[in-house]
């Protein structure tokens, strides 16, 4: 959990990493040098900075951010606009967001087959939606929007759904998607670099100008993302926390999704009046990082993006808050499990508040050594708790979460959080704490900077926050002169009654908006016809990107320690951070109790250590241990700083051999499984996921359901689980190392891990079989706006021939924003904001392949979502163009793909259990190659056409159609507790 904190932190954030320099030169360490390349355009660099960040300001004011990562023949592109939801319009809450939706319906030239003919539809529209919102007799509002229906659907006759992203697919991008916030709006695609000049010409063509064209569609998408959101009780407390820490200011009183009445009663000229003024050239960024060359990419950048018109931007001067001197108070209900959550207001970036609250969060919680973690989580005081720091570019929020053991209450969990505070407040942490804090930012950091998705996604950051690129190079040597007095100092001063308290409650949320099926007629997608613009674009001819494939017999090396284990291992050439797993072929298949005795070891001191007392040493050393049994392997790893590996080592094997049974952790232990059962009881994800789709896949005879019965683990010798664990020792095993200096980690393990002569065995496993599939409606009673559903068809047995079909087929049908399934399902109909289908290959060549498809929709929409997805199911809709664009798509993103570093090992180990020892993707990229439409056809009637679906549904009772469900098959109402077999086994109810 902690790792994904750091994640987010460093995304967010934008910590930068620190590079070792004399201590005479640290003030000349990072001083920022100005160059100027080939082209004669000036550029930004930062002495010592480990990026290798060239920042270039064009005239018209567009930032660019380059930097270079040779890892795989991609670029990760991010358009950044300095522009959220704190600056939608007063009566226009959501604007921004729902006008990022609006971004990807192109322009005149983009998605119109006539657009002389399209405007005057869209004129019409527009003035029609001014009219709606003016109107406030119902019926009148109400015609309308009738009308509205009806010119648009006129208007699609000349509009092209989906063109950008039939465009982007083509090119052989992934990742293609945007996200609103605050103070952003960005726009993302992760490129093959040979397709940069095309993805230019693309973008420079989208952010030339806005067109408005298939609005109310994509409206009703919006607002059924709004509900998805009313069945989101974390988003719901978020908000209500950021209400009480913002009473004035935006980021508590607009929500980027907007309110409800707010969606239904849209301004067009508001939303081209944001356009006109934000997105505008100084005000965004571009942001290229990946396999590109400097000179050469920004003269295409300066000669597309650079002829953007500059204009004024003024952003609205925002409330000050005034400060807060008592606790403030929220409630939230819901169906999921409660948990309060604490928040305090800080300054934002750009400030010493922001270095401070940084290493005290890091202080009180980093997934090891902090006090929240020792105090609370290791002891398991509570079932879980945690903190992060938020800092946006006016102010920030420091928020602590909580969730309660059985009996326990809220406030409980609240006092238990603040005194964790208070001990930091006391200083009562060690004098290595922040050192060790520091190292472990820059560990976090280093890993980092070798995605160029997170190096991408900080630089977007620091334009968004305005942040100079080489403050945030030096951050780290900043925390490090961070006294621990100043820690204490900064704590009792910030942190004191003056915090909103948010306590998510279960019950029924009375706020919840629903609204009709307001009956839109499905537009045209003219799937069969191209813009101009779009057949001059595929005209476009790149340099030709060749697949790389993995002879993985020579890229994973082996050697054997002194007992004869054998070690396959990978050069890491990188940095200086190791992994190494140690790796047994049996889990919980194998022995139930295998899954349950690592849990268990999470807790436990030695004879010479406390539970505590050991992550504190793992800290010190800058290097982490787990033990994670699954069904099948179970896996011993440690990884952090090289140099501490052999310490690292001979701790976690003195763990593993002197673990002490601790019977109050293991009551403890216990207790929090049992709550964990009961809160995933509530959670609709982990229903649907999880309970029904197991059922659906296995009925009563699957690993979900083979768990021992909280009597049956209270009354369970915790020695035994110990033992368990140490005796793993006697089994075959094998090692996987990705590091530097493989010799040095294998005399660390001849020294350190020591194993019995002869190794056992594995137990035989359990197995379990997939049932066949049809005519089975299970439905989950749950408290929600929307209802989702998920179809589920047994296939044949896996076979390696299938795969390049399956992927092509997946492509053109059912995954990405220019799939069939989306474009019908979404587009055309609005009758779900989510919305795909997939034929799923098996992940062990015994099983089978499965058909699946989902959707998330209102319950009002249902019947004609379920009968839309069956006719689609059923009757494959061709189009010679879009199967096309689908196959070139899919070679582009193989041909880009590149499988390198510890990834090498992991694919061929998912390879393995397939039955393939070789890298297929050679074999399925010359398939693909020759595929037509009479091929597609084929596997779509051989393999999806005709399946016998299970169908599993959760939702509320009171909105389902019933009488629709029943219609595909025989209707069975689940008992939660029976699908997770949480309780003895009930009858199922009907």
């Amino acid at each position: 959990m902690k790792h994904f904190k750091l994640i987010m932190m460093f995304c967010i954030v934008a910590l930068a990493y620190n590079c070792k320099t004399e201590n005479k030169n640290k003030d000349l360490a990072y001083t920022v040098e100005s160059n100027t390349d080939a082209n004669g355009i000036s550029y930004e660099t930062v002495n010592n900075d480990p990026t290798g960040l060239r920042l270039y300001t064009l005239d018209n004011g567009l930032k660019v951010y380059l930097s270079k990562n040779v890892d795989e023949p991609k670029i990760q592109t991010y358009i950044a606009v300095r522009a959220g939801s704190n600056y939608d319009p007063k009566e226009s809450t959501g604007l921004a967001h729902y006008l990022e939706h609006m971004v990807f319906k192109g322009t005149s030239k983009v998605g119109t087959i006539d657009w002389e003919k399209e405007k005057e539809y869209l004129d019409q529209i527009s003035e029609l939606y001014e009219q709606h919102r003016d109107e406030s007799d119902p019926d009148k509002k109400l015609a309308i929007y009738k009308k509205i229906d009806e010119v648009s659907l006129e208007a699609s006759n000349y509009s092209v759904a989906n063109e950008y992203d039939k465009m982007t697919s083509s090119l052989g991008a992934t990742g293609t998607n945007a996200h609103t916030w605050f103070e952003e709006t960005i726009y993302k695609n992760k490129i093959p670099a040979n397709e940069l000049d095309k993805w230019l010409a693309l973008e420079n063509e989208r952010f030339s100008e806005l067109v408005l064209r298939l609005f109310h569609t994509e409206l009703e998408a919006v607002f059924e993302e709004f509900n998805r959101g009313q069945d989101n009780d974390g988003r719901k407390s978020y908000a209500a926390m950021l209400e009480g820490l913002f009473p004035k200011h935006p980021y508590g009183q607009q929500s980027t999704i907007g309110i409800a009445e707010h969606l239904k009663n849209p301004s067009l000229v508001d939303i081209n009046n944001y356009f006109d003024k934000y997105y505008v050239p100084n005000n965004m960024a571009m942001v290229l990082v990946g396999d590109l060359d400097f000179d050469a990419t920004i003269k295409k950048v300066n000669e597309t993006f650079g002829k953007l018109e500059k204009k004024e931007v003024v952003h609205p001067t925002l409330p000050k808050e005034d400060p807060i001197t008592s606790p403030i108070v929220k409630e939230v209900f819901g169906p999921t499990a409660e948990s309060i959550s604490i928040a305090f207001r800080s300054k934002g970036v750009n400030t010493e508040e922001e270095k401070l609250m940084t290493v005290a969060d890091m202080i009180l919680a980093n997934g090891n050594a902090g006090l929240i973690d020792l105090n609370l989580n290791q002891k398991q005081a509570v079932q879980y708790a945690g903190c992060s720091p938020t800092f946006l570019n006016d102010y920030g929020y420091h928020s602590f979460n909580g969730s309660p053991k059985e009996g326990q209450t809220l406030d409980e969990v609240k006092d238990l959080l603040l005194a964790q505070i208070d001990k930091l407040k006391k200083g009562e942490f060690e004098d290595w704490m922040i050192e060790a804090v520091v190292n472990d930012l820059k560990l976090s950091q280093t890993q980092q900077y070798e995605n160029s998705t997170a190096l991408a996604s900080m630089y977007y950051n620091a334009f968004i926050h305005h942040e100079d690129w080489a403050n945030k190079v030096k951050f780290l040597d900043d925390l490090k002169k961070v006294t621990k007095q100043e820690v204490v100092d900064f704590a009792n001063r910030f942190y004191k009654d003056n915090y909103v308290v948010t306590y998510k409650r279960q019950g029924e949320d009375t706020s919840i908006v629903k609204v009709a099926n307001p009956g839109i007629t499905p537009v045209n997608l003219n799937r069969d016809k191209t813009s101009q613009f779009m057949q001059d674009f595929n005209k476009i001819e790149s340099k030709s990107l060749q697949p790389k494939y993995v002879d993985y017999k020579k890229a994973i090396k082996e050697t054997d320690l002194d007992n004869g284990i054998k070690v396959s291992y990978i050069d890491n050439e990188m940095n200086d951070l190791f992994d190494m797993n140690i790796i047994f072929d049996m889990g919980s298949d194998n022995d139930k109790k295998l899954g349950l005795a690592a849990g268990y070891m999470e807790y436990l001191g030695t004879d010479k250590y406390s539970a505590e007392e050991l992550k504190k040493e793992f800290y010190k050393l800058g290097v982490k241990y787990y033990v994670s049994a699954g069904a099948e392997t179970t896996y011993v790893g440690l990884n952090g700083l090289k140099e501490n590996l052999p310490k690292g080592l001979e701790l976690l094997e003195h763990l593993w051999n002197n673990a002490v049974p601790d019977q109050d952790a293991y009551n403890k232990y216990v207790e929090s499984i049992t709550k964990g059962r009961v809160d995933g009881k509530s959670q609709k994800g982990n229903i649907l996921w999880n309970g029904l789709m197991n059922y659906g896949k296995y009925g009563d005879n699957s690993r979900l359901r083979n768990i021992y019965q909280t009597k049956e683990l209270n009354d369970m010798d915790p020695a035994q689980l110990v033992e368990i664990v140490k005796g793993m020792k006697d089994f075959e095993q094998r090692i996987f190392y990705y590091g530097k200096d493989i010799d040095a980690a294998v005399a660390a393990l001849n020294t350190s891990h020591k194993v019995s002569e002869e190794l056992k065995s594995y137990p035989e496993a359990m197995a379990y079989l997939e049932k066949e599939t049809g005519g089975n409606v299970y439905f989950v009673d749950f408290d929600m706006v929307q209802s989702e559903m998920l179809f589920l068809a047994k296939g044949d047995p896996f076979k390696a021939d299938n795969m390049a079909a399956s992927t092509l087929f997946n492509t053109y049908f059912g995954s990405g924003l220019s799939s069939i399934v989306f474009q019908e399902i979404r587009e055309s109909k609005s009758l779900a904001y989510s919305a795909f289908s997939s034929y799923s290959t098996a992940s062990k060549k015994d099983d089978n392949n499965y058909v699946m498809a989902y959707m998330g929709t209102q319950a009002n929409k249902m019947p004609q979502a379920v009968d839309a997805m069956m006719e689609l199911m059923t009757n494959m809709p061709e189009a010679e163009e879009q199967f096309n664009a689908a196959k070139e798509a899919t070679l582009k993103k193989l041909a880009a793909q590149r499988i390198t570093k510890s990834s090498i090992f992991w694919s061929y180990e998912r390879l393995k259990k397939l039955g393939i020892d070789n890298d297929n993707r050679e074999a399925m990229y010359n398939t693909i190659k020759d595929m037509t439409m009479d091929d597609l056809r084929n596997f779509f009637n051989t393999n999806i056409k005709g399946e016998n679906y299970n169908v599993m549904v959760i939702g509320n009772k009171k909105d389902i159609d019933f009488k629709a469900l029943e219609k595909l098959g025989k209707l069975q109402e689940m008992d939660i507790d029976y699908l997770f077999n949480y309780e003895q086994p009930e009858d199922v109810k009907m």
